[in-house]
């Protein structure tokens, strides 16, 4: 929902400007967060986190996202790096904070301590994001969602994006159960995760610049393969705590700047005043790559009878071929040449 949602709260975020978006995606994640500490079954626990929590996070995001590329150019990418690596510190602090909330308090007030937490930080959100550009509306049509498709750059970018989350994620949903089954330590497999986030806070920011110097194509691109590349020649061969742990923090690096620079990307072939609007119709296109990655690494898993080989190399192959989609757009964009700056 956070990705395919794009389609509508970044076109009214260019219609309307970030504010009321805003409002609305506060309202609604907050209120998710707090139904789901009150949830019992499992349909109850899909509606509040899935569908309504998931929404208001889609209408939190895309504002932000087109509201700070108005105001930056030269310094796109490392704005946006900067941004969303609150994300990253996000996901140290959080994983850690209610799983001990939980131990404490129990499971309903953890939920409901997290969502007030959420609401005070959203507060501060709502009061400080704003569009250097007055919003221009237009009318909601067809059209408007297939003319970015017919862009050849843009649709080589997209299916480099469904590509890259398709896998992207893999590491982060499976890495605890593959660890905890490959003999770590329970306690240090907790804190994977957390690692992952801690090196993706760096890789977010400092790599970020070198996109504004040298094309936030080409740092995409070479990240990405990277990502690919250490999930075979790390993650697939791993049988350690050690050689685990070297993965997730090169892992969370690499692909802390292959996610955040996403949106750079589409700004850099975009109209700013369209950005919010064209950011949210490629996430609506990848968000089927998110959708359906993990049921199908979950599926190569059984099929394996628990093994893991499958998943890494179906991670690993992904990211490279997200790589090579992001290659021909490049390319379409500036041609072949290994020193154009895009």
């Amino acid at each position: 929902m956070l990705f395919f949602c794009g389609l509508f709260s970044g076109k009214l975020t260019d219609s309307y400007g970030p504010r009321w978006p805003l409002l609305f995606g506060s309202v609604l994640h907050v209120f998710g967060m707090m139904m789901v500490s009150l949830s019992k079954e499992y349909y109850q626990f899909f509606l509040a986190q899935s569908v309504v929590s998931g929404i208001g996070t889609s209408f939190l995001f895309y504002p932000t996202i087109a509201a700070a590329g108005t105001w930056f150019k030269r310094h796109r990418a490392l704005a946006f790096g900067i941004m969303v690596s609150g994300s990253s510190v996000g996901g140290v602090i959080l994983p850690i904070m209610v799983q001990r909330l939980i131990v404490e308090v129990g499971f309903g007030w953890a939920m409901r301590i997290t969502a007030f937490l959420l609401l005070a930080l959203l507060i501060f959100g709502n009061i400080a994001v704003k569009s250097r550009l007055a919003p221009v509306r237009t009318p909601f049509t067809l059209r408007e969602y297939v003319v970015p498709f017919t862009e050849v750059p843009f649709l080589l970018l997209a299916l480099g994006s469904f590509f890259i989350y398709f896998g992207a994620f893999l590491p982060f949903n499976f890495i605890i159960v593959q660890a905890e089954e490959a003999g770590l330590d329970a306690d240090l497999a907790n804190y994977l995760i957390p690692i992952i986030n801690a090196a993706s806070v760096f890789g977010r920011i400092l790599p970020a610049h070198l996109g504004d110097v040298y094309g936030v194509f080409n740092v995409c691109i070479l990240f990405t393969l990277f990502s690919g590349v250490i999930s075979l020649a790390i993650w697939l061969p791993a049988a350690s705590s050690a050689a685990l742990v070297v993965f997730v923090v090169l892992y969370g690096f690499s692909s802390g700047l292959m996610l955040a620079i996403i949106p750079a990307l589409v700004a850099s072939i975009s109209d700013v005043q369209k950005m919010g609007f064209r950011v949210g119709a490629l996430y609506a296109f990848s968000s089927f790559g998110v959708l359906t990655g993990s049921p199908i690494a979950g599926a190569i898993v059984t099929s394996q009878r628990g093994g893991y080989s499958g998943l890494k190399i179906f991670c690993g192959i992904s990211l490279l071929m997200g790589g090579v989609f992001v290659i021909l757009s490049r390319v379409k964009l500036v041609g072949p040449g290994l020193m154009a700056k895009k």
